[in-house]
């Protein structure tokens, strides 16, 4: 690295610790720091993580529930076709009764009548049974429907919260952009403004363009504010180290900072310690 380079490195960081201090005094919050905002996203992004964990579970119950339930309903319908088969034993078992009985009284008319009574019994076994097999049929299309409908409002969840998550993706890319595009409008109109006062007088004309420059990058009052300071004090550092690198301040040099110190508004207390500092610093440089 050059003594070139070593001095403006010098002249950065001191300017970068005077900007600290006025932003201090000022009561100017400090830049934000980008560990702290990763840090802040990546918990966003955990925190996300775990509502999507967490309802995907919660899905994963309810499926379980209905599959429970169509079992349940299934094994109700089982037991009511094992009584039907049953009542069918018994009601057989009747009907030969009935025929035994009525072969032994040889009673034409008390077989008729037995015969009736096995048909009734019958067909109100049949009747049952049709009315067990309708309820099973039922209670499995409940459960069927049930299954259906859970399953479909799982899908609209999902679909919901993937339209979410591409909805966040897509506004923090055009924050994203929008922060790199202010920061770049920032530093030129940072070297615009530093062009304009690099002699220590703004023109009407620079003054105009600065304010059209403002207008077209969306640049506020505050910001061109801030960065003013910011240029005028790195200006006004230039200048020192440059009259000071071979030692000697001659008179048009400390008219030249003069004019520069009123210009900028800087105190004759910030003067000294600026020009201690820099002295300092090119006194450093030449006994390495």
């Amino acid at each position: 690295m050059t003594d070139l380079d070593e001095q403006r490195r010098k002249v950065e960081e001191l300017k970068r610790k005077i900007l600290e201090q006025k932003r201090a005094a000022a009561g100017v919050p400090p830049a934000p720091d980008p560990a702290a905002v990763e840090a802040a996203r990546k918990e966003e992004e955990a925190k996300q993580k775990a509502e999507a964990d967490a309802q995907k579970r919660a899905e994963e119950e309810a499926r379980k529930k209905a599959a429970e339930e169509r079992q349940k309903a299934e094994e109700e319908a089982r037991k009511r076709a094992e009584e039907e088969e049953a009542a069918r034993k018994a009601e057989e078992e009747v009907r030969r009764a009935a025929e035994v009985e009525a072969k032994q009284k040889a009673d034409a008319e008390s077989r008729k009548k037995a015969e009736a009574a096995a048909e009734a019994r019958r067909r109100a076994a049949e009747e049952a049974r049709v009315k067990a097999e309708e309820a099973r049929r039922k209670a499995e299309e409940e459960a069927r429907k049930k299954v259906e409908a859970e399953e479909a409002r799982r899908k609209a969840e999902e679909m919901r919260r993937i339209k979410e998550d591409e909805q966040r993706r897509a506004q923090a890319a055009a924050a994203a952009q929008a922060r790199a595009a202010a920061m770049v409008s920032l530093q030129a109109y940072a070297q615009a403004l530093k062009q304009a006062w690099m002699d220590g007088i703004l023109s009407k004309d620079e003054e105009t363009l600065l304010a059209t420059l403002r207008k077209t990058m969306g640049i506020s009052d505050s910001e061109h504010a801030s960065l003013e300071q910011e240029v005028q004090l790195e200006v006004y550092l230039e200048a020192l180290v440059d009259v000071w690198r071979d030692g000697v301040i001659t008179p048009d040099d400390s008219e030249r900072l003069e004019n520069l110190r009123d210009k900028f508004k800087i105190s004759a207390d910030e003067h000294m310690r600026l020009e201690k500092q820099i002295r300092q610093d090119i006194l450093k440089q030449r006994l390495a």
